[in-house]
Parts: C-alpha cells; structure tokens; sequence
C-alpha cells in the first residue's frame, strides 16, 4: 500500500469510527510496550497493585501487542466521552447520599463500548479485507499508553489519561488491525508544574508524579478490595460508595471538556445520589435488579454494602444513620457485620457503644467482626 493510499484509508476509517458513535479516534504502532511494561513490572514488584493479581498474567502480552496478536500491524484506539454535567465532588457534601464514580452512574460502558467497536471492526475487515481484534478492558492491553501514542491524550500524574478536548472523562477501546497504516503523532504530557491530583487525593495514594499505590486508593478499596477496609483509609472513604473522582475532577484541563449528551452514556437519574439509608436496606436480589446492567454489579451486594455501612459512618450521625447501621449489625455477611460494627463506633457515645458491644459479643462468632467490636472498645470516643 502506497503512503497516499494508507492515509486515505486511515482517514475513511477516523470517518466511520466518527459515524460509529466514538467522539475520538486515533492510530498506534504496536510497539509501544516496552517502557510501560517497566513501569507495571514496577508496579507489581513493589506491591502496590494489591490483591489485583490479574496484571501480574501474561505480563509478555501485556506489555507487547504483538505477542498478544501476532497479527496486528496498527492500533486504532478509540474514545467515548462521559464527562458529568457537573463536578462529582458537589455530592461528597451531602453525607447522606452515596457517591458512585461518575463512569459507572449509568450502563456498563465496557459493553456499550464493546457492541459500537465490534460494529466498527466489521465494517472494517469487509470494506478493507482485514483480520481485526476487538478490546475493551478485557484482555492484557494497556489501554492508555496505546492511547497517548495514538495522540488522544496523555497520562496525568495521577495516571489516567488526560485529553486537552474532554478533560479526564474518555471511555476506551481498541481494535487491533492487521493493517498497516501510518501511527499519528502521539500527544505530549501538559500537566507542566500543577499537582491538583495529588494534592487532592484523600488517601495520598498518588505517592509521587505519575506513581498511584493502588493499596490506599479509594477506587480499589471500594471496588477492587475484598475484605474489610483498613481502618487507617475508613474516615476518608467520606461517602465515597464505588470509585472516586477527586483527581479527575480537579484536573484543570477539564476546563474544556464537555459534559456528555450521547444517551447511552447519560447517568441514571437513580444512582446520581441515591440515598445511604436505601442502600443499606438492599437484600442480594434488590441489589442485582438496581444495578442490573451497570459496573457496581460485578462487587456483588455484600462488598457494596460494606461500603454503604462505613459511608453511614461517616455521616455525622442521625436517628435513621443509626438505626440503619444497627440493622446491619444482624446482617448474615460477617464483612457487612464488620463494617457496621465501625459505623455504630463512629455514630455512638462510647458508653452505648460498650453496652452494645456487650450484649453483641456473646453471641458474634466470626473472628473478624468480633476484632471490630474490640478494636472499637479500645478506641477513643468517635461520637460527641
């Protein structure tokens, strides 16, 4: 293929990709891997990918497209705007409420993503006789470096991808072409001298510029952690119920990104800022049915109400705040038991803390739950 001919076909497909749905487009080599496959060996090394054992796999896939496909010639990334119609963090305000990230307030971008870009990767391996590969967040694709050398944006400090046209709220996907067309330019870093993100992040698990220890990161405590959640992190979780926003709603570039008006990536009006006492009450069934096609479902029930208990907890108190947290005292989940121990510390007088600890421990037999109630009655007073 001559270079006038690639570059008339790579501009039919940013065209069709355009007519798809998708707000960007953008075309890599695939040979990007190297410097970020020493950035997440890293990563692993020193630990702080938590217990997301799952970047640990096929480490060679991972950090090179082609022992992923060996086929593949070209990366045609791809962009979805989300951006919120207004900061996420007006709701952290509210403690009554529950903040879910902004990405995942509405359908499962991952399968919306995957239907457009399987439709796209069709169209395409008919019009231009070629093998393609689709993929959304589901195989060993870092998804982001490939993006910054297609030119969509470029990772921040606070290591997402940052876009000078759509802030830090871009969905992404990847179809891989064996094709060979001629790589954009990759985009440069912007983020000069500002560290907003870092300064902001609750937890400081933005450790230095460009470095995120997942382990005290409120998107992986709530979403990614299993277990109980440190009692060091609890009081910054605030209301924080799935994700955090905080370092990607400061980003000052998100000054010229536009609030997202395609349908299928507008917010359910119900989980905007649903209500903490509501959530609490969900049994396994009324948990699938409200999150039914969303992110929040693949947390399954018991690891999200964990979350709702200690956001209660952070409330600052209140008849129904109590009266809620004590419910969950009985629920069958010793996570949930456990987190509701916390939250009845934080919301009670010491004495009435000790006298329900009391009567709670005689008949509590999770070794876990039974070292809340403890840890709570060697602790100072949380409630006035």
């Amino acid at each position: 293929m001559s270079t006038g001919s690639a570059i008339t076909v790579k501009e039919e497909i940013r065209r069709a990709a355009l007519e798809a749905g998708f707000e960007v487009a953008g075309f890599a080599a695939p040979d990007y891997g190297a410097v970020s496959s020493a950035g997440l060996a890293a990563f692993l090394a020193d630990g702080r990918a938590g217990t997301m054992d799952w970047l640990a796999r096929e480490p060679l896939k991972r950090g090179d497209p082609m022992a992923l496909w060996p086929e593949v010639r070209t990366i045609l990334v791809l962009a979805a705007n989300y951006g919120p119609a207004r900061d996420p963090r007006t709701l952290l305000e509210d403690r009554k409420r529950g903040a879910i990230s902004a990405y995942a307030q509405g359908d499962d971008y991952h399968e919306l993503m995957k239907k457009r870009a399987k439709r796209l990767a069709r169209a395409l391996a008919e019009r231009h006789g070629t093998a393609v590969k689709v993929f959304v967040d589901t195989a060993p694709v870092m998804e982001k470096p490939a993006a910054m050398r297609a030119g969509l944006g470029w990772q921040g400090k606070h290591t997402n991808l940052v876009s000078r046209g759509f802030g830090s709220w871009l969905f992404l996907a990847e179809i891989f072409l064996a094709l060979e067309l001629p790589p954009d330019a990759p985009e440069a870093d912007h983020c000069g001298s500002c560290t907003s993100c870092i300064e902001i992040c609750p937890t400081g698990a933005i450790t230095q510029p460009y470095r995120i220890d997942a382990r005290a990161c409120i998107s992986y405590l709530t979403i990614e952690h299993k277990g109980p959640i440190p009692h060091r992190f609890r009081a910054a979780l605030g209301n924080r119920i799935f994700g955090c926003d905080d370092c990607l709603a400061v980003c000052p570039w998100n000054k010229y990104a536009k609030a997202c008006v395609e349908p299928a990536f507008l917010p359910r009006p119900d989980l905007t800022a649903p209500r903490l006492a509501e959530l609490a009450m969900l049994d396994d069934a009324g948990f699938r049915a409200m999150f039914r096609k969303t992110a929040v479902k693949r947390i399954g029930r018991n690891r999200f109400v964990r979350n709702v208990a200690l956001a209660l907890g952070n409330s600052g108190g209140g008849a129904e705040a109590l009266e809620t947290v004590r419910h969950l005292l009985g629920d069958a989940s010793p996570l949930v038991r456990g987190a509701a121990v916390w939250a009845v510390w934080r919301l009670m007088p010491k004495a009435a803390f000790a006298a329900l600890a009391a009567e709670r421990l005689q008949a509590e037999e999770e070794p876990e739950v039974r070292a809340e109630w403890e840890s709570g009655l060697a602790a100072p007073a949380a409630a006035a």
